[in-house]
Protein backbone atom coordinates (compact mmCIF):
# COMPACT_ATOMS: atom_id res chain seq x y z
CA UNK A 1 0.00 0.00 0.00
CA UNK A 2 1.29 3.48 -0.87
CA UNK A 3 2.24 5.51 2.17
CA UNK A 4 0.75 8.99 1.99
CA UNK A 5 3.40 10.33 4.37
CA UNK A 6 5.88 10.04 1.47
CA UNK A 7 4.02 12.74 -0.48
CA UNK A 8 5.95 15.97 -0.02
CA UNK A 9 5.00 19.49 -1.00
CA UNK A 10 6.79 22.82 -1.05
CA UNK A 11 4.40 25.09 0.82
CA UNK A 12 4.63 28.86 0.47
CA UNK A 13 3.62 30.75 3.59
CA UNK A 14 3.63 34.24 5.04
CA UNK A 15 4.10 35.26 8.67
CA UNK A 16 2.19 38.21 10.18
CA UNK A 17 1.81 39.50 13.72
CA UNK A 18 -0.59 41.84 15.48
CA UNK A 19 0.77 43.08 18.83
CA UNK A 20 2.78 39.88 19.15
CA UNK A 21 -0.12 37.57 18.28
CA UNK A 22 1.51 35.75 15.34
CA UNK A 23 0.03 33.75 12.49
CA UNK A 24 1.03 31.60 9.55
CA UNK A 25 -0.87 32.93 6.53
CA UNK A 26 -1.59 30.85 3.45
CA UNK A 27 -3.16 32.03 0.21
CA UNK A 28 -5.62 29.21 -0.41
CA UNK A 29 -7.69 30.81 -3.17
CA UNK A 30 -6.81 27.86 -5.42
CA UNK A 31 -8.04 25.42 -2.75
CA UNK A 32 -4.86 23.35 -2.63
CA UNK A 33 -4.40 23.22 1.15
CA UNK A 34 -5.47 19.95 2.89
CA UNK A 35 -7.85 21.63 5.35
CA UNK A 36 -8.62 18.54 7.42
CA UNK A 37 -4.96 17.72 8.08
CA UNK A 38 -4.81 18.63 11.77
CA UNK A 39 -1.27 17.27 12.13
CA UNK A 40 0.04 19.46 9.30
CA UNK A 41 -1.46 22.63 10.77
CA UNK A 42 -0.06 21.81 14.21
CA UNK A 43 3.36 21.12 12.69
CA UNK A 44 3.41 24.47 10.87
CA UNK A 45 2.49 26.30 14.08
CA UNK A 46 5.07 24.42 16.16
CA UNK A 47 7.79 26.81 17.34
CA UNK A 48 10.51 24.14 17.33
CA UNK A 49 9.71 21.94 14.34
CA UNK A 50 7.72 24.30 12.12
CA UNK A 51 7.28 27.96 11.28
CA UNK A 52 5.96 28.83 14.74
CA UNK A 53 2.73 30.71 15.40
CA UNK A 54 -0.29 31.12 17.66
CA UNK A 55 -2.49 30.03 14.76
CA UNK A 56 -2.78 29.42 11.04
CA UNK A 57 -5.13 31.29 8.71
CA UNK A 58 -6.27 30.46 5.19
CA UNK A 59 -7.37 33.22 2.83
CA UNK A 60 -10.00 31.79 0.51
CA UNK A 61 -12.38 32.97 -2.18
CA UNK A 62 -15.92 33.92 -1.27
CA UNK A 63 -18.78 34.72 -3.65
CA UNK A 64 -20.41 37.47 -1.56
CA UNK A 65 -17.43 39.22 0.09
CA UNK A 66 -13.81 40.02 -0.72
CA UNK A 67 -12.54 36.82 0.88
CA UNK A 68 -13.16 34.10 3.46
CA UNK A 69 -11.19 33.58 6.67
CA UNK A 70 -10.53 30.03 7.91
CA UNK A 71 -8.78 30.03 11.28
CA UNK A 72 -6.93 27.23 13.09
CA UNK A 73 -5.54 27.25 16.62
CA UNK A 74 -1.95 26.12 17.02
CA UNK A 75 -3.19 22.67 18.08
CA UNK A 76 -4.32 22.16 14.46
CA UNK A 77 -8.06 22.39 15.00
CA UNK A 78 -10.36 24.90 13.32
CA UNK A 79 -11.59 27.37 15.88
CA UNK A 80 -13.82 30.36 16.52
CA UNK A 81 -13.07 33.95 15.51
CA UNK A 82 -9.64 35.46 16.13
CA UNK A 83 -9.62 39.27 16.20
CA UNK A 84 -5.90 39.88 15.77
CA UNK A 85 -5.81 37.13 13.17
CA UNK A 86 -8.62 38.85 11.30
CA UNK A 87 -6.71 42.12 11.34
CA UNK A 88 -3.57 40.38 10.08
CA UNK A 89 -5.56 38.67 7.34
CA UNK A 90 -6.84 42.06 6.17
CA UNK A 91 -3.24 43.31 5.95
CA UNK A 92 -2.30 40.10 4.10
CA UNK A 93 -5.17 40.57 1.64
CA UNK A 94 -4.01 44.12 0.95
CA UNK A 95 -0.42 42.99 0.40
CA UNK A 96 -1.70 40.40 -2.09
CA UNK A 97 -3.74 43.16 -3.85
CA UNK A 98 -6.94 41.25 -3.09
CA UNK A 99 -8.27 44.48 -1.56
CA UNK A 100 -7.25 48.15 -1.44
CA UNK A 101 -8.02 50.01 1.77
CA UNK A 102 -11.33 48.50 2.89
CA UNK A 103 -13.12 45.19 2.63
CA UNK A 104 -15.73 42.78 3.85
CA UNK A 105 -14.99 39.16 4.64
CA UNK A 106 -16.76 36.16 6.06
CA UNK A 107 -15.52 34.24 9.11
CA UNK A 108 -16.94 31.57 11.35
CA UNK A 109 -18.90 34.16 13.36
CA UNK A 110 -20.33 35.96 10.31
CA UNK A 111 -19.66 39.07 8.24
CA UNK A 112 -16.89 41.53 9.09
CA UNK A 113 -16.00 44.97 7.77
CA UNK A 114 -12.44 46.27 7.97
CA UNK A 115 -10.19 49.08 6.79
CA UNK A 116 -6.46 49.77 6.64
CA UNK A 117 -5.19 53.30 7.41
CA UNK A 118 -2.14 54.89 5.78
CA UNK A 119 -0.04 54.10 8.85
CA UNK A 120 -0.95 50.42 8.64
CA UNK A 121 -3.40 50.42 11.55
CA UNK A 122 -6.21 47.96 10.86
CA UNK A 123 -9.74 48.56 12.18
CA UNK A 124 -11.87 45.43 12.25
CA UNK A 125 -15.57 45.41 13.02
CA UNK A 126 -16.42 42.70 15.51
CA UNK A 127 -19.81 41.11 16.20
CA UNK A 128 -22.43 42.89 18.30
CA UNK A 129 -22.50 41.84 21.95
CA UNK A 130 -25.92 41.66 23.57
CA UNK A 131 -25.59 38.87 26.10
CA UNK A 132 -23.23 39.60 29.00
CA UNK A 133 -23.05 37.47 32.13
CA UNK A 134 -21.99 39.59 35.11
CA UNK A 135 -21.00 37.78 38.29
CA UNK A 136 -19.41 39.13 41.48
CA UNK A 137 -15.86 38.21 40.50
CA UNK A 138 -15.96 37.80 36.71
CA UNK A 139 -17.76 38.69 33.50
CA UNK A 140 -18.41 36.36 30.57
CA UNK A 141 -19.41 37.04 26.97
CA UNK A 142 -18.88 35.90 23.40
CA UNK A 143 -17.08 38.36 21.13
CA UNK A 144 -16.68 35.85 18.32
CA UNK A 145 -15.00 33.54 20.81
CA UNK A 146 -15.99 32.90 24.45
CA UNK A 147 -14.20 35.03 27.04
CA UNK A 148 -13.96 35.07 30.82
CA UNK A 149 -12.86 38.47 32.15
CA UNK A 150 -11.56 38.77 35.71
CA UNK A 151 -9.79 41.63 37.51
CA UNK A 152 -6.68 40.83 39.55
CA UNK A 153 -4.42 42.93 41.79
CA UNK A 154 -0.86 42.04 40.80
CA UNK A 155 -1.24 41.44 37.07
CA UNK A 156 2.48 41.73 36.34
CA UNK A 157 3.37 38.76 38.54
CA UNK A 158 0.15 36.77 38.13
CA UNK A 159 0.52 33.13 37.03
CA UNK A 160 -1.62 33.39 33.92
CA UNK A 161 -0.88 29.92 32.58
CA UNK A 162 -1.66 28.07 35.81
CA UNK A 163 -4.71 30.09 36.83
CA UNK A 164 -5.97 30.42 33.26
CA UNK A 165 -5.76 26.67 32.70
CA UNK A 166 -7.62 26.00 35.97
CA UNK A 167 -10.54 28.14 34.81
CA UNK A 168 -10.42 26.99 31.18
CA UNK A 169 -10.60 23.32 32.16
CA UNK A 170 -12.75 23.81 35.27
CA UNK A 171 -16.41 23.02 35.77
CA UNK A 172 -17.46 26.59 34.98
CA UNK A 173 -17.13 26.17 31.20
CA UNK A 174 -17.38 22.45 30.63
CA UNK A 175 -15.77 20.51 27.79
CA UNK A 176 -15.55 23.41 25.31
CA UNK A 177 -13.81 25.71 27.79
CA UNK A 178 -13.25 29.43 27.46
CA UNK A 179 -10.48 31.92 26.87
CA UNK A 180 -9.46 33.56 30.14
CA UNK A 181 -8.51 37.24 30.56
CA UNK A 182 -6.96 38.80 33.66
CA UNK A 183 -7.25 42.59 33.91
CA UNK A 184 -5.85 45.55 35.82
CA UNK A 185 -7.17 49.12 35.60
CA UNK A 186 -4.62 51.78 34.65
CA UNK A 187 -6.90 54.81 34.37
CA UNK A 188 -10.47 55.57 33.36
CA UNK A 189 -9.90 54.74 29.71
CA UNK A 190 -6.95 52.31 29.88
CA UNK A 191 -6.63 48.73 31.08
CA UNK A 192 -3.84 46.16 31.01
CA UNK A 193 -4.65 42.53 30.30
CA UNK A 194 -3.07 39.13 29.94
CA UNK A 195 -4.84 36.27 28.19
CA UNK A 196 -4.77 32.49 28.38
CA UNK A 197 -5.98 31.17 25.02
CA UNK A 198 -7.69 27.83 24.58
CA UNK A 199 -6.28 25.91 21.61
CA UNK A 200 -2.90 27.48 22.26
CA UNK A 201 -3.20 26.33 25.89
CA UNK A 202 -0.85 29.02 27.11
CA UNK A 203 -0.60 32.77 27.53
CA UNK A 204 -0.29 34.70 24.27
CA UNK A 205 1.16 38.17 23.79
CA UNK A 206 -2.25 39.44 22.68
CA UNK A 207 -5.78 38.31 21.92
CA UNK A 208 -8.11 40.47 19.84
CA UNK A 209 -11.41 38.94 20.85
CA UNK A 210 -10.09 39.02 24.43
CA UNK A 211 -9.24 42.72 24.23
CA UNK A 212 -12.72 43.34 22.83
CA UNK A 213 -14.29 41.38 25.69
CA UNK A 214 -12.24 43.25 28.29
CA UNK A 215 -13.20 46.68 26.90
CA UNK A 216 -16.90 45.81 26.91
CA UNK A 217 -16.71 44.11 30.32
CA UNK A 218 -15.05 47.13 31.90
CA UNK A 219 -17.79 49.38 30.52
CA UNK A 220 -20.60 47.00 31.43
CA UNK A 221 -19.41 46.68 35.04
CA UNK A 222 -18.88 50.41 35.55
CA UNK A 223 -15.07 50.40 35.58
CA UNK A 224 -15.20 52.97 32.76
CA UNK A 225 -17.83 55.05 31.03
CA UNK A 226 -15.68 55.53 27.95
CA UNK A 227 -16.73 54.13 24.57
CA UNK A 228 -13.15 54.08 23.31
CA UNK A 229 -11.01 51.91 25.56
CA UNK A 230 -7.22 51.53 25.34
CA UNK A 231 -5.76 48.10 26.06
CA UNK A 232 -2.18 47.37 27.06
CA UNK A 233 -1.38 43.80 26.02
CA UNK A 234 1.92 42.00 26.45
CA UNK A 235 2.79 42.59 22.78
CA UNK A 236 1.79 46.23 22.44
CA UNK A 237 -1.30 48.41 22.41
CA UNK A 238 -4.82 47.93 21.05
CA UNK A 239 -7.99 49.98 21.21
CA UNK A 240 -11.65 49.02 21.12
CA UNK A 241 -14.48 51.39 20.24
CA UNK A 242 -18.20 50.73 20.42
CA UNK A 243 -21.68 52.19 20.67
CA UNK A 244 -23.76 51.33 23.73
CA UNK A 245 -27.52 51.46 23.97
CA UNK A 246 -29.67 49.79 26.63
CA UNK A 247 -26.87 47.40 27.55
CA UNK A 248 -26.23 46.30 23.97
CA UNK A 249 -22.86 46.90 22.31
CA UNK A 250 -22.89 47.57 18.57
CA UNK A 251 -20.53 49.05 15.98
CA UNK A 252 -17.68 47.35 17.85
CA UNK A 253 -14.21 47.89 16.33
CA UNK A 254 -10.88 46.33 17.27
CA UNK A 255 -8.07 48.71 16.28
CA UNK A 256 -4.33 48.12 16.15
CA UNK A 257 -1.24 47.31 14.07
CA UNK A 258 -0.88 44.27 11.81
CA UNK A 259 2.56 43.71 10.36
CA UNK A 260 4.24 41.44 7.83
CA UNK A 261 7.16 39.54 9.38
CA UNK A 262 8.57 37.29 6.67
CA UNK A 263 7.75 35.00 3.75
CA UNK A 264 9.12 31.53 3.18
CA UNK A 265 8.77 28.04 1.79
CA UNK A 266 8.73 24.88 3.87
CA UNK A 267 8.68 21.24 2.79
CA UNK A 268 5.79 19.36 4.37
CA UNK A 269 4.44 15.82 4.29
CA UNK A 270 0.84 15.37 3.17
Amino acid sequence: MYDKTEIKMQLEFYKYQGTGNDFVMIDNRSGFFPKENVQLVAQLCDRRFGVGADGLILLENDTDTNFKMVYYNSDGNQSSMCGNGGRCLVAFAKDLSVIKDSCTFIATDGLHHASVALDGIVSLQMIDVTNIKKEADYTFMNTGSPHHVQMVEDLEHYNVKENGAALRYGSLYGKEGSNINFVKKVDDSTFSLRTYERGVEDETLACGTGATAVAIAMNATGQTNQTVVNLNVEGGKLAVSFDKKEGNYTNVFLIGPAKFVFKGTIEVNL
